[in-house]
């Protein structure tokens, strides 16, 4: 019984039948419409994307019946003999099994004579890359002049390895690697008419170990029906490729998330049963951290299925977090292999995870202490408060007059009248304030984007630029609203909302004034008399964009 591999069954024979390379598709048809076809092709792409099979295509249009046609009929004597590999004037070349220059002469021996069936002679020459430096000397007098019943059709998936004379000569089309849609989408057109039952889960996986490659597709189709017994299940294409299951992934982004370090080790323990290569896992938990920062910052996920998925979780960690944790597990990757076992290497990567998110010295009975940072000096006088700008002064001294001490408010946990005392923004004071205030990282960041709306005596409301929205989360936000209380000395609620700021925040002063020295350096070249007599002297021009303010 004669079994043809889906590989081969299901290869295109017409230019619509292609999957993906419709850019490379319109060129050709369009120079086929109008019968303007250069004398030398050069396929370039990655294995299995239908760079022979497209030169195939186009060497059926170009010795049809019906004329050189936009697109082959498939059914005449030059056509069935191109698919069945007997034309006779289609001659196919692999050039790494043939690299000397003794072959390729031999193979031009021939050029001149016309061809003997059909309307034109096609030279297909595979791996062209692989031909030594004589081969492509004696290749390249023919490749530029060739008789005009001739046509070269070159392909390779690295033509970097090809001479520039060669590359020079011929017109070159790159040919792209195939998204997971669209291989899991012929897959599954594939499946149906073969009857052939399928989960999309299995397909998608299929399409994920294909790697871009079409034909690497079709191979594990052939490979997953015989493994499933004629069916494609998720689970069956697991095991037949050794890949992970998404759900251990997720449960250890879930262990992340409420920092359960006894979690992840368990689930660690659970991995380790199936003998899995810890690079791969670290690979799908760093895919999973990409997914889930683009969920947190754009909103939606291309596969619905993983977007809802990742929705608790997306709530759940902060989006700085997610950074980090793909920062770790990239450098946990590299560290792999040098660890005592892999494993071990696997489980340090997610207990740094743990030890080095923000907060995760505070004990919060979850997590187990791991590191600490070092204590706050205080002043020497600890009875002395902290100076504190003007902008928030005038709020102790109407508390004063309120007849209620401020010492005795910032403890007191009754409820505190909520008295506007400065409905106006205070740009400069609230520059003093970040300035004397212990504020780093992304806090200073939002800190620099926000103005004063109102303040009280126990909130201050803040108004954030909406094009720096992403930087209020309640973990920064609240970093933010403790680094302020701590200077003050007593409680504060901090509350920010996006839209326009009514005066210039200090990320914009700063930037302003950035820009003030930049024009204010640029006219004093441009005013200089030396300058201009250089320029007088040599016809020169200043370049503008190499001049730089020098720091005072």
């Amino acid at each position: 019984m004669s079994y043809t591999v889906l590989a081969r069954k299901w290869r295109p024979r017409r230019f619509a039948e292609l999957v993906g390379q419709q850019h490379v598709v319109k060129a050709l048809v369009n120079s086929l419409a109008a019968e303007r076809v250069h004398h030398a092709y050069l396929f370039a792409g990655t294995r299995g994307v239908g760079k022979t099979t497209l030169a195939r295509i186009l060497a059926k249009a170009l010795n049809c019946a019906d004329g050189v046609v936009p697109e082959p009929c498939g059914e005449c004597d030059a056509c069935i003999a191109i698919d069945e590999g007997r034309f006779v004037d289609l001659i196919e070349v692999d050039a790494a099994s043939r690299t000397k220059v003794d072959d390729t002469r031999e193979l031009l021996e021939n050029v001149q004579y016309a061809p003997t069936s059909g309307r034109f002679k096609v030279y297909l020459i595979d791996e062209v890359h692989m031909l030594s430096n004589h081969s492509f000397n004696a290749l390249l007098k023919t490749l530029e002049e060739p008789p005009p019943h001739v046509k070269f059709l070159l392909a390779t998936t690295d033509p970097q390895k090809l001479p520039v004379t060669v590359l020079s000569r011929c017109l070159q089309f790159n040919l792209k690697r195939l998204t997971l849609k669209q291989i899991q989408e012929q897959l599954q057109k594939i499946c149906d008419e073969e009857g052939v039952e399928s989960e999309p889960a299995g397909l998608g996986a299929l399409a994920k170990g294909a790697d871009g490659s079409m034909r690497d597709g079709l191979s594990l189709l052939d490979q997953a029906i015989a493994f499933g017994g004629g069916e494609i299940r998720a689970e069956s294409v697991g095991d037949m490729l050794g890949t992970i299951d998404r759900g251990h992934v997720l449960r250890l982004l879930e262990g992340l998330a409420t920092g359960d370090g006894s979690a992840l080790l368990k689930e660690v323990a659970a991995l380790d049963e199936y003998a899995l290569d810890y690079s791969a896992v670290l690979d799908e938990l760093m895919g999973e951290l990409q997914r889930l920062a683009v969920v947190q910052l754009v909103g939606y996920d291309e596969t619905q299925a993983e977007h809802e998925a990742l929705q608790e979780l997306a709530a759940a960690i902060p989006a700085e977090d997610v950074q980090l944790y793909y920062q770790i597990a990239l450098q946990g990757r590299r560290e792999l292999g040098v660890g005592r076992d892999p494993r071990s290497g696997f489980e340090m990567t997610l207990l740094r995870m743990l030890a080095f998110r923000p907060g995760a010295d505070e004990n919060d009975g979850s997590v187990p202490v791991v590191r600490q940072r070092p204590a706050r000096q205080e002043p020497a006088n600890k009875s002395a408060p902290k100076p504190a700008p003007k902008a928030l002064e005038n709020t102790e001294t109407e508390a004063k007059r309120a007849g209620t001490p401020g010492e005795n408010v910032s403890r007191s946990s009754a409820p505190i009248a909520d008295t506007i005392v400065s409905v106006q923004p205070i740009t400069g004071n609230w520059e003093a304030l970040l300035g004397a205030a212990d504020i780093h990282g992304a806090a200073r960041q939002l800190a620099e984007h926000c103005t004063i709306k109102e303040q009280s005596e126990n909130r201050i409301s803040l108004v954030l630029a909406e094009r720096s929205a992403h930087l209020n989360t309640e973990q920064v936000r609240g970093r933010l609203e403790t680094a302020i209380a701590e200077h003050l000395g007593r409680r504060l609620r901090l509350e920010i909302a996006s839209g326009a700021p009514p005066v210039a925040t200090p990320a914009q002063i700063r930037e302003a004034g950035e820009d003030q020295r930049m024009r204010e350096a640029r006219e004093s070249i441009e005013q200089d008399p030396n300058v201009k007599a250089v320029q007088a002297a040599f016809d020169a021009v200043v370049e503008t964009d190499t001049i730089q303010p020098m720091e005072k």
